[in-house]
Order: C-alpha cells, then sequence, then structure tokens
C-alpha cells in the first residue's frame, strides 16, 4: 500500500488555516477522503462547518497543547488511529502555534520511516497580513526550524495598503530563508499548489493536469490566482523502438536542478523501468517484484521528491507535436508521461525553454516527442 500523504497546516489562531481547507474540500474529487487531525488550547470543538463538510471523512483532536512540543507522543496513536478507522487518501494536521513546524515534520518523517505508512507532502504556514507582527525570534535556531516550510499563505492581504504588506514581506525576509510564497484569494488557494499527485488524486484526469482542463480555460479562473503562479502542462510521447519508458537520469536531473523558490511542485505519471530513488535515498521496493515497465507517480515539492509504484494509466496520446515537426499517432506510439509544473510568477518562459533544449523530459535511449504548453 502506498503511503499516506500528509500536508501540514500551521499558523497563529485566526490567521485562516480552517477558511484554506474548506476552501480546497470543493477543489477536490467527491470520492477523495480527507482525515483532518486539528489541535486547539482548551476544550474546543472542532469548526462545525468543517466537521459537517461530506469530504472530511474522520476528525481527532488533540488539546490542550502545542503539537509541536508537548504532544508530539501523541501523534503516532492519531495518524494510526485515523489511517485504520477512515482509510483516507490524505490526511491534514492543523495547527496553531509560532508556525516553525519543525519538530512535527521531523516526527512525520520518523513515522514514515519507521512504518512505511506515511509521508510527508508539504509545509503550509497562514499569515494574516492584517495583523501579524513578525517573527520575534529571528535567531539561528528559529532559522532552521522554518526551512521545514514548504509555503507561505498570506491571507487578508486585501484589507490592507501595499505598505503594510511590503512589511509583512519585509518581516518574512528578516529570516534571510527563500521561501516559496503566495497571496491566498479571500482564503483561496488552489489545490494544484497546496497538495501533490497521489494515488486517489492520480484517478482524475482533472487533478493530473493541475485541476485544469479544457472545460475549464485559464480565464475562468481567479484573477488573483493567476498573478500568483504560472503552470506548465508536459507530456511525453514514446518513439520508434526504443523503450516506453522515461530517462530516469535525466530526470532526477531536472528535480535536482530545480530552485524550490522558482519551481512550486511538479507532479507526473511516468512509464519507466525500473524505481527512482526518492529524494531521501528510499525506493518503493514493490517495484523489485515487478520486472519490466512499470506506471510510477512522481511528486516533488519544494525541493522534495517521492516516486511510487502506482495502478495510475497514462492516457493514449491523441497527437504528436512539437517545436519542429507533427507526427500521426501509430499503435508505435504511447504516452510515457504526463506532467504538470506550478511555477513562480515569471517563470514560466524560462522553465519552457530550459525544457524544450532537451536533456531533462526524454524517452530513455534519448528522443520521444516532447510536448509542452502554458496552462496559466
Amino acid at each position: 500500500m502506498a503511503p499516506v500523504p500528509i500536508t501540514i497546516v500551521t499558523g497563529f489562531l485566526g490567521s485562516g488555516k480552517t477558511t484554506l481547507i474548506l476552501n480546497l474540500i470543493p477543489q477536490l474529487p467527491h470520492t477523495y477522503k480527507i482525515a483532518l487531525l486539528k489541535n486547539e488550547f482548551g476544550d474546543v470543538a472542532i469548526d462545525s462547518q468543517l466537521a459537517s463538510s461530506a469530504a472530511i471523512s474522520g476528525v481527532q483532536e488533540l488539546l490542550n497543547g502545542c503539537i509541536c512540543c508537548n504532544l508530539v507522543g501523541q501523534l503516532g496513536d492519531a495518524l494510526e488511529s485515523l489511517l485504520k478507522d477512515i482509510g483516507p487518501d490524505r490526511i491534514i494536521i492543523e495547527t496553531s502555534g509560532s508556525a516553525f513546524p519543525a519538530t512535527l515534520a521531523m516526527e512525520i518523517n520518523r513515522l514514515g520511516r519507521e512504518t512505511g505508512n506515511y509521508v510527508l507532502d508539504g509545509v503550509v504556514v497562514v499569515i494574516d497580513v492584517e495583523n501579524w507582527k513578525g517573527y520575534e525570534d529571528t535567531s539561528y535556531t528559529a532559522k532552521m526550524q522554518q526551512k521545514y516550510t514548504d509555503l507561505i499563505v498570506f491571507n487578508k492581504w486585501e484589507l490592507v495598503d501595499e505598505r503594510k504588506y511590503d512589511d509583512c514581506l519585509d518581516r518574512v525576509g528578516d529570516l534571510e530563508l527563500q521561501i516559496a510564497n503566495v497571496k491566498s484569494d479571500k482564503g483561496r488557494v488552489d489545490q494544484s499548489l497546496l497538495l501533490g499527485l497521489d494515488s486517489a488524486l492520480a484517478k482524475d484526469g482533472d487533478s493530473v493536469n493541475g485541476g485544469y482542463s479544457k472545460d475549464k480555460p485559464p480565464q475562468e479562473h481567479s484573477k488573483d490566482h493567476e498573478t500568483e503562479v504560472e503552470v506548465l502542462s508536459v507530456n511525453l510521447v514514446s518513439e520508434g523502438d526504443k523503450p516506453k519508458s522515461v530517462d530516469l537520469d535525466a530526470l532526477e536531473t531536472f528535480l535536482l536542478s530545480a530552485p524550490k523558490d522558482e519551481v512550486y511542485r511538479i507532479k507526473a505519471i511516468v512509464s519507466a523501468t525500473r524505481a527512482m530513488a526518492s529524494s531521501s535515498g528510499d525506493i518503493d521496493e514493490s517495484s523489485r517484484s515487478q520486472p519490466g515497465v512499470s506506471v510510477y507517480i512522481l511528486n516533488w515539492a519544494f525541493g522534495r521528491w517521492t516516486f511510487t509504484r502506482s495502478n495510475a494509466t497514462l492516457p493514449a496520446p491523441i497527437g504528436v507535436s512539437s517545436s519542429t515537426a507533427t507526427t500521426v499517432v501509430s499503435n508505435t506510439h504511447e504516452t510515457i508521461l504526463r506532467m504538470t509544473i506550478v511555477l513562480a510568477r515569471g517563470e514560466v518562459s524560462k522553465w519552457k525553454s530550459r525544457l524544450e533544449k532537451g536533456g531533462m523530459v526524454q524517452q530513455e535511449g534519448e528522443g520521444g516527442f516532447l510536448m509542452i504548453s502554458r496552462v496559466i
């Protein structure tokens, strides 16, 4: 069984974490099962609107303490209970605190290594621009803690003037770290940025393509969101008698070269003759007993990635066209990679050009028909 991805959403009380989750739910397939692990101080019941959502399959609460400190010891039991009782596609941990999530992230990584049941997908910090005064601690320890943050979401920025927002950016800059950041659209951030690709989302074609489709063209998306990220769609179709597999050495070079302040997420369904090691060095053991070409899910998030065997299928190519030629599809052509790349604003042209030059995404033995298009 593939490990369950865990997304951490953290920030101070009132920053908008619950709103972010509520706005995420409608973007997911109806069959997608989310389990929520939430901690608050005091005897506080889970937000009634969140608890009543049909997409929240189960809730665990840890009360009267910071989950990053004295409640860490309870985390394994809580996750195990959710896994056993709910069988979720994803677990979201919503925690209030100082927004320094390193202890929690390290504990999830430890539990993942020991049990094989979990994988950390991303750490999201929500900041209330209207009320946030900056980090009280900018020491070396604080900077090390904040290195575990993958994405900062600026919330309520539309309620302040430009100077106040710039002051907030300066306070984040006090830590002298390159951390991806976006402005929410009244508490909404696109799921393609918040969540990586997993087995359940891979079954949904729209999700694989970053949540965008021909039926939902770019102009129908929020104008504010369009200014925050840019998205590339990449498809690779096999050529000739070469192995119908992606060149994993070239792909790994691409993943290692992608700076996380320019490239936020890379999600792909990949056909390959072997498993590629994750960024932690782990290899999906299930692939060793499956010789030949298999399908894998690549999930790259802010510099980390996993590569997991999957039952997902790649779509048949409708037509093959590139910057140099158009080819009629025959039975010998197969889609061997379908990828979505979520980029920081202003980066799409540069990365489209780099990919088109070759050497990053290609068929094993070199070659293949590479099709790259800008989605937004």
